[in-house]
């Protein structure tokens, strides 16, 4: 058995787990467009390929995958889930697996404004969303929403472009000078956020390690600390699996005076997971299992409480004498 993990990057521990994870059983291969991306140094063996957005981008995938005998695939960045949701018959035909949701389900979560509104519809506490400013006014003349708010891009990851917003001035200047950019409500209570992992066979959510942020950095969460909350895991468990989700999933949430809000869904590993690996919450064993044909059990919540995770910098120097450099 071997995995293709696709833009690979910086996630030098999650390559590192799913060598341990298929020790003995396979290899793991990584990809990135750049030689600078450390992670894939890490990997048993790593392509440089093109970016995604260039012509016969799937060809040169669907090639490795041939070449290397590819069990499992899947990605580490927003834009190419959907791709790989999209292409998941060429796949399967040469018997690799994409991991991943459904198309429609990933570009629901890629868009903002969409997720709201699914949110919305079933009934989930979520932070309003406007894409139609005079909206927003209208709503604000009418104290249904306050200042300050956010202006984000409909899509977009990684915190780029995100705008607080004190003023109708202010709102009005970034509508003008941005297209596809909504506003959202500013959520100020505590923000968590959930691993989960949804089994390939059977459909059951198995797995969520739930963490307290305590400090963010670039979009991401760099010091947080491992909590339970019965309810709000029968939450999750309910929603990830009506929609239905697949495989590793990252969830933002808010607490605010008690209710939980969902802010965000990446169906994918988030930044933060080596903290739930750290604790035993075993995602590529999982995987492996799945890819196996093997089914998990459920073990929702197995994990020690007030763990806490604190990144920090790496450095990987590498000889690139004779080599050019592919930023």
């Amino acid at each position: 058995m071997n995995i293709l993990i696709l833009s690979a990057g910086t996630r030098n521990k999650v390559v590192q787990a799913f060598k341990t994870a298929l020790h003995g059983k396979g290899r793991v291969i990584a990809t990135d467009c750049s030689n600078l991306a450390p992670a894939i140094y890490e990997a048993d063996a790593y392509y440089i390929v093109p970016r995604i957005t260039e012509e016969g981008y799937i060809e040169k995938i669907l090639d490795i995958c041939r070449r290397e005998q590819i069990t499992g695939v899947f990605s580490l960045i927003d834009p190419e889930l959907s791709l790989l949701a999209k292409e998941r018959d060429r796949f399967l035909e040469i018997g690799t697996t994409p991991v991943v949701s459904d198309y429609d389900l990933v570009e629901t979560c890629f868009d903002k404004y969409r997720f709201y509104k699914l949110m919305k519809k079933m009934k989930i506490p979520t932070a309003k969303c406007y894409t139609d400013l005079y909206k927003f006014l209208d709503d604000l003349d009418h104290a249904k929403i306050l200042y300050p708010v956010f202006a984000k891009p409909v899509c977009g990851s990684a915190s780029i472009n995100i705008s607080r917003v004190e003023s109708d001035d202010e709102a009005a200047v970034l509508f003008a000078r941005h297209d596809d950019l909504m506003i959202q409500e500013f959520m100020d209570g505590q923000e968590y956020g959930a691993d989960v992992y949804v089994d390939l066979i059977s459909g059951k959510c198995t797995h969520i390690f739930l963490k307290k942020k305590i400090k963010m950095r670039a979009g991401e969460t760099d010091k947080a600390v491992s909590v339970k909350n019965e309810a709000l895991f029968a939450k999750i468990v309910s929603l990830v699996e009506q929609l239905p989700f697949k495989g590793m999933i990252d969830i933002d949430l808010f607490d605010m005076d008690g209710t939980f809000y969902f802010s965000e869904i990446n169906p994918r590993f988030g930044g933060g997971y080596p903290h739930a690996y750290a604790c035993g919450v075993d995602f590529p064993a999982l995987l492996v299992r799945n890819l196996e044909g093997l089914e998990n059990q459920p073990a929702i919540g197995k994990y020690a409480e007030n763990i806490c995770m604190m990144k920090y910098n790496e450095v990987c120097i590498r000889d690139f004498n004779g080599k050019e450099i592919i930023p």
